[in-house]
């Protein structure tokens, strides 16, 4: 019995001494760990904060939409960059963020690039369904007012044309005009131009300076259609079933074309003057 105890004993020294042992390496291990993170981390710093690391020019910014890079003169348009500044500081997800509120952008994505040091920069442009003329009474209180032609997508947003051609220089305009304020339609158009753009009645112009009289210019001719209501859809669609009226009536002799009530559309006629008369000896 004496033997069996002190052998116990014995074995557990033993374990209590292995234990130790094991504490102590594990102890060792994780201050070796901590020394190799701080020493990475360090290092990454040190490399981060040399002089390579900087954005010194425009040059080092690659700017594209698809696969076609932008000119300079275009990426000078759209960012507000300063230069020379640590490629760390910079912040792409606030330079893509300032891109997007760029009339011309719809979506733009920012990385950095190491190796050489420099940045990517994607952009999507706007795509314009419509050349847009605004007009507006001068600040002079003169009486007059002046134009300024630009673009519209199909969500109504105003886009102008100097800074679009800047970004895609081989702009093709597109054929349908709209005249007006761009404040007082846009709300409506991305539920207007969907419809205009699929009648099957050729629309070349809008013509949205009275709201309360919306007008278009068509292959039939000119069509008032009033102010924009739930109808819309039916009067466009009444347009189609117009499209032989050429044949039936002048097109010489038709003034517009009166879709408000789309149940009782009209055709207005110009009115000819009545040759005067000889009077009777």
């Amino acid at each position: 019995m004496p033997d069996i105890v002190s052998v116990s004993q014995k074995e557990l020294a033993q374990r209590r001494k292995k234990l130790r042992r094991q504490r102590q390496m594990k102890i060792i291990q994780a201050i070796w760990r901590t020394l190799a993170v701080t020493g990475l981390a360090g290092g990454l710093l040190w490399v981060a904060l040399q002089p390579i690391w900087v954005l010194k020019t425009p040059d080092q910014v690659l700017m594209k939409s698809g696969n076609q890079p932008l000119s300079q003169e275009a990426m000078k348009s759209l960012l507000n960059l300063s230069y020379p500044q640590s490629l760390w500081r910079i912040q792409p997800g606030a330079i893509a963020d300032a891109l997007k509120k760029q009339p011309t952008i719809s979506q733009a994505t920012v990385s950095r690039r190491l190796f050489p040091p420099g940045l990517i920069i994607e952009v999507a442009e706007r795509v314009p369904v419509a050349v847009a003329q605004r007009t507006q009474a001068q600040s002079n209180n003169s009486g007059n007012k002046q134009s300024t032609t630009g673009l519209i997508d199909a969500n109504g947003v105003w886009i102008p044309l100097d800074k679009y051609k800047l970004v895609n220089p081989q702009i093709k305009l597109p054929s349908l005009k709209v005249i007006g304020t761009p404040e007082q339609y846009a709300r409506y158009w991305s539920k207007v131009y969907p419809y205009l753009s699929t009648s099957s009645v050729k629309i070349t112009e809008v013509d949205y300076r009275d709201p309360n009289n919306l007008i278009l210019k068509t292959e039939l001719g000119k069509v008032s259609l009033g102010a924009i209501t739930s109808q819309l859809p039916d009067q466009i669609n009444l347009l189609a079933q117009l499209r032989h009226i050429n044949t039936k009536l002048n097109p010489a002799e038709i003034d517009y074309i009166d879709l408000k009530n789309p149940d009782s559309p009209l055709v207005h006629m110009i009115q000819k003057a009545e040759p005067p008369k000889t009077p009777t000896p």
